[in-house]
């Protein structure tokens, strides 16, 4: 029943905090990916090559060992994670927006705060997450909550695993709800890093998309957030609207870096089914804007951030090479009830994770890569493709992966909160989550997604990385020998050497239409490997 913690009869979960049975429907997690060009064939991709039974194998570049499908024990040093969180509510409908997110006309943002911070707390321990790599506030409209729940966020995240002073503490922001007094706000209560959802600095484009801010409020949130966090300031871009030019996009680009900091991430949109500016192009009254014209943008802007000095690290954004010193710590505080102690800033570096998104949320890189614990409606959790380690998300709505060791659990999980903020507050209120599904992923799926996401990234799959998931069937044996992948190298589109699997400058912009091939090959790379070993057996 919706609003209740059931699970499915062999999916029985028990509340780490009273013992008492609840949890949610059991289905498979599905990767959400947004915003890029690359990203359009991924869940298509992964979703056109689910695994047959699983048996164990041995094959060239394999280890003789129990079975592909054995788990293993837990890992013996301190489990680390990513922590993100999510606040579900906007001021308005963003016109492309199809996220998880609602617009009502009061929060309550004390009854939120205490789910948020109920439920990072759960999150953390069923994981058994000791440290805390980085924390990342996405929406939504993250910048719509208080200080002092940011603040408590933290706090109660602190009191479970340890967060270094060091870490990377991110908000997500939207110009309308940047001023000043509340940037300072926030800094103060430990963040040390800044997404603005700038979007465009056109405010005929900023109407399109129905942005309730204009590009004049838009530069003085910049100007503001970089006075608080200089060198700590990304800017989110988006291209390829209807009846968008490319001169107007290389003006647009060009404002843009003439205001930014360090890091830009730049955003094709997506015509979302359901969304106001879809219903728009699909009734004529907009024009749908030409593959040949979006994929000019993308190449150009590449062409243009390279030139002013930025890297490419992941399909959609880009960092400066330059390193600062380490910041001021934010100024001491009063402290107050449920405030979390201020974190100094990190010094200046090119994220290691793609950390922005054009309406909220990590980027799906930051959210499929390492294990993340999340907290609140319409979160996604997942792993960090660049070091394979848990990653937290709480709130409704989110999809995550991360073992719950703390149940008793010995393999990943893809786990969906509930999406309404109303019902997964009362389900956190019942059982310290609000998961509404999980399912225990298989060791290829794992692959599967470390592949899709990994590939984002300039990086690519590293050996070591690929290791970490699958220590029986190397890169090497996966995508080595003749198929589809020595094709694409063959076309210069991948490279396969001793360090990682990774697109080439050519290959990163067309990914969507590589993965289903690669995927195809893994799968029949994998199940070839456990025929020759013998046949095997499924987790259960």
């Amino acid at each position: 029943m919706r609003g209740s913690c059931a699970l499915s009869s062999n999916e029985t979960r028990r509340s780490p905090e009273n013992g008492t049975s609840c949890g949610a429907r059991g289905g498979p997690g599905a990767v959400r990916q947004r915003g890029a060009m690359a990203a359009r064939g991924v869940r298509a991709a992964l979703g056109a090559v689910r695994p047959r039974g699983m048996g164990p194998g041995r094959a060239a570049g394999l280890r003789a060992a129990s079975t592909f499908s054995d788990p293993g024990p837990e890992p013996a040093g301190p489990a680390t994670a990513a922590l993100y969180v999510h606040w579900p509510y906007c001021r308005k409908h963003c016109s492309y927006c199809s996220f998880n997110k609602y617009v009502v006309p009061a929060v309550d943002e004390a009854a939120v705060r205490a789910c948020l911070v109920r439920e990072a707390q759960t999150l953390l321990r069923l994981g058994h997450v000791r440290s805390i790599t980085s924390v990342f506030f996405g929406g939504g409209t993250p910048s719509l909550a208080s200080p002092h729940t940011i603040a408590a966020v933290l706090e109660a995240a602190a009191e479970v695993a340890h967060l270094p002073a060091g870490a990377e503490v991110t908000l997500e922001a939207n110009p309308s709800s940047a001023d000043p007094a509340r940037l300072s706000g926030f800094r103060a209560a430990g963040i040390n890093r800044l997404s603005l959802g700038v979007q465009s600095l056109d405010d005929a484009e900023l109407r399109l998309l129905g942005r309730d801010h204009t590009a004049a409020e838009a530069r003085m949130a910049v100007e503001a957030a970089q006075k608080l966090f200089p060198g700590r300031t990304s800017l989110d871009l988006i291209f390829g609207l209807p009846g968008q030019s490319h001169e107007a996009w290389a003006r647009g680009l060009e404002a843009a870096l003439g205001l930014c900091d360090d890091h830009l991430a730049l955003y094709q949109l997506t015509l979302e089914r359901g969304t106001a500016l879809e219903a728009r192009v699909r009734r004529g009254v907009l024009p749908e804007p030409p593959e040949e014209l979006l994929a000019e943008m993308y190449l150009s802007a590449r062409i243009t951030l390279v030139a002013a000095g930025f890297h490419q690290y992941e399909v959609s954004n880009f960092a400066r090479k330059v390193r600062r010193p380490h910041l001021e710590a934010p100024p001491p505080r009063a402290p107050t009830a449920g405030a979390a102690p201020p974190h100094p800033p990190l010094s200046y570096r090119a994220p290691a994770v793609p950390t922005t998104s054009p309406t909220g949320g990590p980027s799906s890189t930051w959210a499929w890569g390492r294990v993340s614990a999340g907290a609140g409606s319409g979160v996604h959790m997942g792993l960090c493709v660049h070091c394979a380690l848990p990653a937290l998300c709480c709130t409704a709505g989110a999809h995550g992966r991360f073992v719950p060791w703390g149940e008793g659990g010995r393999l990943r999980e893809a786990r969906v909160q509930t999406p309404h903020p109303d019902t997964w507050m009362r389900e956190v209120r019942s059982c310290g989550h609000g998961t509404r599904r999980r399912a225990a992923l298989s060791p290829l799926e794992q692959l599967q997604e470390v592949l899709a996401l990994g590939l984002r990234t300039t990086e690519g799959v590293t050996q070591q990385r690929w290791g970490l998931f699958s220590p029986r069937l190397s890169l090497e044996a996966a995508f080595g020998a003749s198929g589809e992948a020595r094709e694409l190298q063959e076309r210069g589109w991948m490279r396969l050497d001793g360090r990682a699997l990774r697109c080439t400058p050519a290959g990163l912009p067309v990914l969507d239409s590589l993965l289903p091939a690669l995927l195809c090959q893994l799968r029949r790379r994998w199940d070839a490997a456990e025929e020759e070993d013998g046949g095997g057996r499924r987790p259960k």
